[in-house]
This record gives C-alpha cells, structure tokens and sequence, in this order.
C-alpha cells in the first residue's frame, strides 16, 4: 500500500472503473471528517490538496445550486435557479440521484486533475528542456500523460476545479497542463518533493508556481546579465587567442554562471548578507576571480606573463593560477557583501569541508545573526559531485550540531562529462545532484543556456537558503567548449558531442539575439558593450606586462598583528608557563561537580584524583595537563574548540569534557564554567568521518586566529582517511598560497598490542612532509610538555599546524606524569628532554639511545630493573623542526659513547628514516668517534603492527633489549638483503 501512495503513476491506474467511484466516496468522507478514513488516505488526500480548500464545498447541494460552470454546456451560473421559483416544489429522487451522481464526477475529475498537477511537481524535471546541446532530448514519462488519469482529448477544454492549485480555482484541463509544463518541464526542473518539511515544499510550490513570484527582470537587469554573459565569454576568447595552448579550465559554456553568481550576492545582501566564502575546483575560476572578485586583469595577464614574485612578496604566488583565491567587498545599491575565494588544489571537491569550517568560524566571530549574514557557495563539477565522497561527508555535516553553518549554496558545473567520461560511466543515478537528496535539499536544474532562467534560479536558491537556513543545489546544465584543458582534444572520445559544441551558438550569441528581439538592445548595442570590453581586456594587457603584486594582504582582519614565520629558531622560547591563580581557578572547576549531578561513580572518583593532584601538587596525568592548557587559555581570552570521534570522552574514556548525569543525561561542561568573563569552549562528538571533519576544522582555524582549535581522531591511522587535507593545506597552503593555520591535530599512536588498525598514526607520513618550517611534529613523553605545545599554538605571534602523536597507554601510565610546578613560572616546552636518572660519569656512558614517545617508559623501566648504570637515554619530544642544537649538546655531552635510535615501528616507518642521516651529519660535525647512529627496533614491514598480542610482545621485549645490551654488531640492519635468495619470490 505504502508504494500505492508515493507513486503517481499507480495512483493513475488505480483511478478507473470501481475504484474510481470508491475513492471519490473516500474522499468525500475525507473532506467531512479526515478521522474517518485509513491513515494511508489521509496522508495521500493530504499530499494531493497540498493547501487547497475544500473542494467539495463547491460541489455539494441541489444541482440547482451547484456553480455548473466547471461543465461545458451548463447553464448560465447567473441565471436563476431553474425551479427556485417554484413554490414548494422538491427536486425529484431522480434528480437527487443525478444531482449525486455528477457531484462524484466532478469530484473524481478534480482528483485526477490535482494526481495530474503533483505527478508534473514529482517528475516534470525528467522531461524538462535541459541540456542546451540537445543531445539528450528528455523521454515522455507516462506519468505525465493525462491519458493516464482517465481523461480524454475530449476533456481538453473541460473547465475542473482544482480550488486555487496552481493559482487556478478552476481551469480547463488544457490550460492546467499547459501550466504545469510550462512551470516543470521548461528550462528550469524542479525536485522538491522528497523534501519531508511541509513549510519548505509548500514554499518552493509557491515560489516555482506562481505567475506573481517569478522574478520579474527589468530593462536594466536583462541589460547587466548581457553585459556579463558578454564578459564572461570575451574574457574567454581573449586568453584562448593570448595562450593558445595554455591550460586555463575556461568557463566556455557556462558563461551564465558568472550572471548567477552575481545574483546570489545582490539578492542575498538584500537579505541581510555580508560574508560569502566560495569554494571551486579550477574550472572558471579565472573568470570568477576577475568578473566576481573583480581581480585586476593586469595581474591575470601578468600571471600568464609568468611575473609572479616569491611566495615571501606576495600572496599565492607558490601554485597555479588556477588554484589561487583572493577576496574582495562587492557593493550593491549601498551593501557591502565581502566575497572571498578560497585557494585550492586539484583535488576536485577537497575544498568543501575547508569553506564550511571557515563559514562556521566566522559565524561564530560575529555571533547573533551570523548564520543570516555568512554563507558559503560551493562550486562543484557534474563527475566530481557525484563521484567524490568528501561531498557526501560535508552534506552529513549540514544540520549537525558542532558542524552546521545555516546552508550552503552549491553550483553544479554541469559540463555532462568527467574528463572523458560519459555520465553514465560516472554515476549510477539520473542526476549528478542525486546525493543532495540525501539532506532533503531542493535542487534546481536550469538550462545553462538560457540566462534569465539561471538568474532566476539563482535569486530562488539564495532566498531559499536565507529563509530556511538550509542547504540549496543549483545544477547548471551546460558544456566545455573545449576539452579537460585547452590543449586537449576532446573529439578523440566525444566525436558527436564535440562535432554538435562546434556548430551551437555561445550564450553570448543566444541573449544577444533574444535582447535584441525584445527590442531591449539594438545589434550595434550588443557590439558596443564588447567592444569596449575588449578595449579594456587590450589595455590590461598592455600594463599586464610592466604589473607588479601589491603586498600580501593575508595578515589583515582577524589575522591583525600576527607574523609570517619563516625558519623558527632553535633556542627561541616563549611563555607559554600560567600563573598559580589560573591554574587553580580551572583545578577548582575541572574537579568539581554541581550539586545533585548524579554523577558516575568511577567519574567521581576521577574528580576526587584531580582534586588530589590540585592538593598535592604531583601526578598530574595526562588529561589533566589538557584540561588545565584549555582552562588557563580560556581564562585568557581564547576560545578553544575540539571535535573529532568520541571526543567528549576521549576514546580512551580519559578525557570526560562532557558529564552526563546518570539519571536525566543532562549534559554539564567543566571547562565551560570556569568564570564569567571566560572564553568559548566548545566540544563536539563528530560524524564517522576524517576527511570532512579535518577539512572543516583546518577551515575553522584559518579563519580564527584566535581559537585554539584541534581535531582528534579516534585512532591515529584513522587519519589517513583525511590524506588529502594534510597534503594540500596542513603541509602546504603557508608557502603554496601563504595561508597560515595553527590546527592541533592529535593523533593516538603507540604500540601495545592492538594490531595493525591500532598502532601506528604514520608517524613517518607527516615527516616526509616537513620542509621550510611549514609545520610541527612532536611524540611528547610529558602531560607538562604537552600543556606548554597547546598554549605555545596561541602564545606565540605567529601560527603553524602542530601534529601530535598522541598516547593511550601512557593516559593512565604511573610513570607518565607532571608535577604543578612544570605548569607554572619557570616551566617550558622542551624540545628535546635529556637523561633524568643518576648515571656513571658522562664520560663513563658506553651508549646514549634516542628515542621518541611511548618506547621511551619501556626503556626506563627495562633499564632500572636491571640496573643497567652506562646507557643514558635521550627524549626527542619535537622531530619538526629538528632539534639540531639539542641534540648536538647531547651528543656533546657522551663523548665515548655508541648511538643508538629506538624506536617501536618499524624501520621503514616512524622517526628512523628521518633522523638517520641526521645524526650522521650531526656526528661528522661534531668529528664523534661515533660515525653514524644504530636503530634497534622492528625490522621492515609490509603492515605497520603484528597481529598477535604474542608476537607483539615478543618483538617489544627484543628492540628493548636491542637497545639497551646488543652490540652495535648484532643491531639489526633493517633493510639488508635475505642472504637465503631461494626465499625471494
């Protein structure tokens, strides 16, 4: 039955011969008391009226008193009732009966005709003139047949009511379908009615429907979408005639976009907007930069010139021109709307998540109305859309909590081909757009083509997203007029496609014509405006030659008083220690409870231990030293935000920045509570997902500043979900694009037996990342020197990405603690920690092992308990920057000693392959006997982790006797060759 009712075209055939008759009683019984009836009918009456009035009221009563006007024929409504004057004169039975009779008629026909008008909101968009190529001329659907409804041609020019549907109380049965084609099957398809909110699909039927709210263009609106269509495409042609060659991605084909775009910022600013931050592959994005971003085209033609300065001179100047952004304030009659254009890399789609973080931020910045006033507008490609899975991740996002930015407005690039790729290789669904659906979000499809429908779909997207703060699909359907790039020929696989593009008329050329028509323009108008347009393009490109970049302007608004840090100093410290008061203020908040919190027992007698550590002055664990560098920053005017999986508990249920009382979940915030005049600080569980989430969050620190903002994954190795977003922005965005970032990333890594999923964070990955001081690295062995590199993110005047290898045995481990007075004046990062314990005489140190991180406590512990007195072990806390001054003073300091690295993973990953050579250059420096460093740890491995608890244990107990008692002869040589060669396959 449930298919029966979520299907026009069973509803058609349901609607002959008796079930006709039965389901006009139905419905009139409907319409008397909707209790009466299934509630199956009820919902499918309901969904059919969609608002209408009651539409039997019309229809009930003596025929006499029926307006018959609905049927050709009938008398005249106005003459007089044909027996009313007929003193006490009663219809007859047969009347009656016939009275009856045509009142279920009419009721049946104004059911169908109403199945008909929904069936045209539910599936007009599939035959709706789209593709301006005609190439895939849509097919009739029979659902849109009114034959398939019972009526005739006879029935064309039968007036039926259907109560103001459509605008219409009543209308002949020609007349509705002419509507409803013209309203779903045109140049613009509809889908809204998966949406499940009544108020959002009553208000897109009202706004698509109506003749009163379609935008209504003046002379000067269609005058300035030909002037841009006229710059979009000429600014085109003139780089195509410049560069011949040269790849661009143009926006040939899909010149209405610029028009749209245009719209969505005029009509938003109307709405109270002031912030928008768009998001794009490379495709247009040189005609977005200079028609939108109104980017000097001197300094485009100067980029193609190759005249761009370093990357310290100037911003972007350290990628492709086609992957730089800019921003700029666009004025519109009087509002300001500031527009920025977020770099990206290649990597289609990568940059969604990126600019809903940063919308996110600056939304929170502003604070009340922000969702009103900041909105992001992402631009995607048809196969991107559909076949990358970071955008159904930032889709998941759209109404969570920690995550929703009031909606975002996504164009769709339309170019019905990937690469080379035909849509039906690309996705499995009809539309490119099908995954929207998945958030109920309306999707506009609009044939590129036709200018005035894309502005007009525009103008419905933007109102839309600012009425119902809700996420809005544009999908223009359009097509490249060259291949992939402009050096690509794209007749090798599309020949048909191609050899139609050749032959069809530009955008251009289509308004032109239908301006020119309407007598709004003249033929030597329309050639005016591109004349003097390439007269301009000319000039620039004269001054293009002797242009020079104007400072970077990337240190201004919230990035004010900050520094570009190239090439941080060694021996430079900051004060990152707090003040005793401080630390006590967030100790109070951070152990205690509110009354009648019905808190978990073993969560009590957490806040009892952290009360403890506050009284005493030692053991401070792990989670504390966090809790209490949020807490003294909050104090301090910063506002902290963490998400990731399970980070309001910690995955390790060590972290409890949440409480949850036992008896009613209320929720309580420690860190929230500290004092008045504190910062935000806000916590987030996140969806199952690390590319989008990491994406969001490094968006969200690169718009504030001021925030310490980290994001955690559940599991280190979880992290490489996310590897994008380290590779293009973490590492890269400061000397590609000179957008700084100050992201926490904490990433759990250690070896305790968990497998391979469980083990290692690719600690290795991220090294081989590091160059030109972009970021920080560090497998800290300390709660205080993990509170001094959380409050070293902000203290200093500067940001880099920290990446932490974070623990999970050591959370609870005994040895693994701090005392207050590492919090306090005096205290410090320490980049490198030297030996602690009582040893021989320096001099007298047979062997000094480095290490990093967990191995470090298996070391200390294996050492003590035997006693072993001439091994000094050595704690690389920060790999990046490199401690070189450090380590030298160490290597100074045991002359007669060996040098062993140990480390967990194996040697072809951790920290092995990157400090080896290191320490050799080091060593020879130093002119050490010692000539190079020995590793003891894992040999080489395919996976990063054995598999069983048993070999595992095995494999720790032997790199920790390797590195305290082999000889520099028994070492192990990871990456020798089998000497048995019969065992190489």
């Amino acid at each position: 039955m449930d298919t029966l009712f979520n299907d026009p075209g069973l509803h058609a055939s349901f609607l002959s011969g008796a079930n006709a008759t039965y389901i006009a009683e139905l419905y009139e019984r409907y319409l008397d008391d909707p209790e009466s009836v299934d509630e199956t009918w009820r919902t499918f009456f309901a969904e059919l009226r969609d608002g209408a009035e009651d539409i039997r009221a019309e229809l009930r009563g003596p025929s006499w008193s029926r307006p018959d006007r609905h049927v050709i024929g009938a008398p005249d409504p106005d003459a007089p009732p044909p027996d009313a004057k007929k003193k006490g004169k009663a219809p007859t039975a047969e009347a009656a009966d016939l009275s009856q009779d045509t009142i279920r008629a009419h009721t049946l026909d104004s059911i169908r005709a109403l199945m008909l008008i929904r069936a045209y909101r539910v599936r007009g968009h599939l035959e709706a003139r789209l593709d301006p190529l005609g190439l895939t001329e849509p097919e009739p659907h029979p659902e849109l047949d009114y034959h398939s409804y019972g009526f005739t041609d006879a029935d064309l020019d039968r007036e039926i009511f259907i109560d103001n549907v459509l605008g219409l109380e009543s209308a002949p049965l020609r007349k509705i379908v002419e509507v409803v084609r013209e309203t779903y099957c045109g140049h613009i398809g509809v889908e809204f009615m998966h949406i499940q909110y009544p108020d959002q699909k009553a208000w897109i039927q009202r706004r698509v429907e109506s003749e009163l709210n379609r935008t209504a263009f003046t002379d000067l609106g269609r005058k300035t979408i030909m002037q841009r269509i006229i710059e979009a495409e000429t600014f085109e042609t003139y780089l195509h005639r410049k560069y011949t060659g040269t790849k661009r991605f143009g926006l040939e084909g899909a010149e209405s976009t610029i028009p749209a775009i245009e719209q969505i910022l005029k009509r938003g600013s109307q709405l109270g907007l002031e912030h928008v931050t768009i998001g794009m592959a490379h495709r247009g994005r040189l005609n977005i930069l200079t028609n939108v971003l109104h980017k000097p085209l001197e300094a485009v033609f100067s980029e193609f010139e190759g005249n761009s300065a370093n990357p310290e001179d100037v911003q972007g100047s350290g990628d492709v021109k086609y992957h730089l952004g800019t921003s700029a304030d666009r004025d519109f009659d009087g509002k300001t709307v500031h527009v920025t254009l977020n770099a990206n890399p290649s990597h289609l789609e990568a940059v969604d998540p990126v600019v809903l973080g940063k919308v996110r931020a600056r939304q929170t910045q502003i604070g009340e109305d922000g969702r009103a006033k900041v909105t992001g507008i992402i631009l995607h490609g048809d196969a991107a859309m559909a076949g990358q899975g970071v955008v159904a991740e930032c889709f998941a996002l759209a109404q969570l909590v920690g995550y929703r930015t009031g909606g975002t407005i996504h164009i769709v690039v339309n170019n019905q081909i990937g690469f080379t790729t035909n849509p039906k290789y690309a996705r499995s669904g009809q539309y490119c757009t099908d995954i929207a659906k998945m958030i109920q979000a309306p999707i506009l499809h609009v044939n590129g083509d036709d200018p005035e429908a894309v502005v007009h779909a525009a103008r419905v997207a933007i109102e839309f997203r600012q009425t119902f703060h809700a996420d809005v699909v544009l999908d223009i359907v359009c097509y490249r007029r060259h291949g992939h790039n402009e050096s690509d020929e794209p007749a090798f696989t599309q020949p048909r496609m191609y050899k139609r593009i050749s032959e069809h008329p530009t955008a251009r050329e289509f308004y032109a014509r239908r301006v020119i028509e309407a007598g709004l323009l003249t033929r030597d108008d329309v050639d005016g405006m591109l004349a003097s347009y390439t007269e301009r393009l000319d000039a620039a490109f004269k001054a293009g030659e002797s242009y020079r970049p104007n400072q970077a302007d990337w240190l201004t608004g919230t990035w004010e008083g900050l520094e570009a840090a190239f090439g941080e100093e060694e021996y430079k410290q900051y004060v990152t220690a707090a003040k005793r008061p401080a630390l006590d203020t967030v100790f109070k908040a951070i152990s205690t409870a509110p009354e009648e919190f019905d808190l978990n027992p073993k969560i009590a007698r957490q806040l009892k231990a952290k009360a403890k550590m506050w009284e005493t002055g030692k053991g401070i664990d792990w989670a504390t030293a966090e809790a209490l560098a949020f807490g003294t920053l909050l104090l301090e005017g910063h506002p902290v935000r963490l998400s990731g999986q399970d980070s309001g508990r910690g995955t390790f249920s060590h972290r409890h920045a949440v409480l949850i009382d036992q008896t009613d979940e209320r929720k309580y915030y420690p860190l929230k509570t500290i004092r008045d005049d504190q910062a935000p600080f806000y916590v987030f569980d996140s969806p199952l997902s690390e590319y989008a989430v990491l994406g969001f969050e490094y968006g969200y620190a690169t718009q504030d500043p001021m925030s310490l903002v980290l994001w955690e994954a559940q599991f280190g190795d979880f992290a490489n979900g996310a590897q994008v977003i380290f590779d293009q922005f973490v590492s890269a965005a400061e000397y590609k694009w000179l957008r700084m970032s100050g992201l926490v990333v904490l990433l759990p890594h250690g070896y305790e037996g968990q497998g391979p999923e469980h083990s290692s964070a690719r600690l290795e990955r991220f090294l081989q990342l590091c160059a030109e001081d972009n970021m920080q690295v560090c497998n800290l062995t300390t709660p205080a020197n993990y509170f001094h590199a959380l409050r070293r993110q902000l203290r200093r005047n500067f940001r880099k990405p920290l990446i932490l290898m974070s623990p999970k045995s050591l959370l609870r481990h005994k040895l693994c603690v701090s005392e207050l007075s590492a919090f306090e004046d005096g205290g410090r990062f320490y980049r490198l920690i030297p030996e602690i314990d009582e040893l021989v005489p320096d001099e007298a140190i047979r062997r000094v092992v480095f290490c990093s991180g967990k191995v470090y406590y298996d070391l200390l512990q294996a050492r003590r308990e035997q006693e072993i007195t001439d091994v000094a072990i050595v704690r690389v806390e920060q790999f990046y920057p490199w401690p070189k001054d450090s380590v030298q003073r160490q290597l100074k300091r045991y002359p007669n000693a060996e040098v062993v690295w140990c480390q967990e993973e194996p040697a072809n990953m951790g920290g092995w392959m990157f400090v080896d050579r290191r320490f050799q250059y080091a060593l020879e420096e130093l002119h050490n006997k010692a000539r190079r460093a020995h590793y003891a740890g894992r040999k080489a491995s395919a996976s990063t982790a054995a598999g069983v608890a048993r070999t595992h244990a095995r494999e720790q107990a032997t790199l920790i006797e390797q590195a305290l008692s082999w000889s520099l002869d028994s070492l192990p040589q990871p990456f020798q060759r089998p000497t048995d060669l019969s065992r190489v396959n």
